[in-house]
C-alpha cells in the first residue's frame, strides 16, 4: 500500500463523512433512513476501486465505532452498529468491495464511453444496491423482529432514490476516468 493509496482512502472517507451532512430522510414504516452516504459505496468502488474503496469504509466504520458522529444525522457509536441500520453500515464495506471489483472488470481505458457508463452503472446497481440490501435487510429483521418479507417490501421505497444515486455515481466515475485516468491504477 502506497502513500497515494492511503491518501485516497482517507480522502474518500472524508467524502463519505461530508455526504453524511446531508440530512437523512426517515420514512416511518422502516427504521432505516434514506441517506446520501450509501452513494459513497458506489462512488468509492467505481472511482478508487475495490480494495481502497472498501478500506475507506472500514475507516468510516472504525470512526463510527469509537463514537464519532460521522453518520448522517450526527450519529455514531456502537449502538448504531448494533441497531437496525447496523447491517447497512457494516454492509457498506462488502458492497463497496463488490462495486469496485465489478467496475474494475467491466470498465477499461480505451472502451467506448457508452461501455464505460454501462460498466459503472452495473457495478453501482449490483454492488451498491443489491449486495447492500442482501446484507442490510436480514440485519433489520434480526434486530427488530420484523419479517424479512415486510422489510423487503418496505425497502422498495428506497429503490428509486438508489437508482438516482447510481446514475450520479456513474456520471462522476466516468468524469474522473476521463479527467484523471491514472487514478484508476489499482492498489
Amino acid at each position: 500500500m502506497t502513500t497515494r493509496d492511503l491518501v485516497l482512502i482517507a480522502l474518500f472517507t472524508a467524502i463519505i463523512v461530508v455526504l453524511g451532512l446531508i440530512p437523512p430522510v426517515t420514512l416511518g414504516f422502516i427504521p432505516v433512513p434514506i441517506t446520501a452516504q450509501s452513494m459513497g459505496v458506489m462512488l468509492a468502488g467505481c472511482i478508487i476501486g475495490a480494495k481502497r474503496g472498501a478500506l475507506a469504509y472500514v475507516l468510516l466504520v472504525l470512526l463510527v465505532a469509537i463514537g464519532l458522529p460521522v453518520l448522517s444525522g450526527g450519529r455514531g457509536g456502537l449502538a448504531v452498529i448494533q441497531g437496525p441500520t447496523g447491517g447497512f453500515v457494516l454492509g457498506w464495506i462488502v458492497a463497496t468491495y463488490v462495486t469496485g471489483l465489478i467496475a474494475e472488470r467491466l470498465v477499461k481505458e480505451g472502451q467506448s464511453e457508452a461501455r464505460q457508463f454501462a460498466g459503472f452503472f452495473i457495478a453501482s446497481i449490483v454492488g451498491g444496491i443489491g449486495v447492500l440490501y442482501v446484507i442490510g435487510m436480514p440485519w433489520v429483521t434480526a434486530v427488530t423482529g420484523t419479517p424479512l418479507s415486510a422489510v423487503a417490501t418496505g425497502s422498495l421505497a428506497f429503490i428509486p432514490g438508489d437508482i438516482v444515486k447510481a446514475v450520479i455515481a456513474t456520471l462522476a466515475a466516468r468524469a474522473v476516468l476521463a479527467g484523471y485516468p491514472l487514478l484508476h491504477a489499482r492498489a
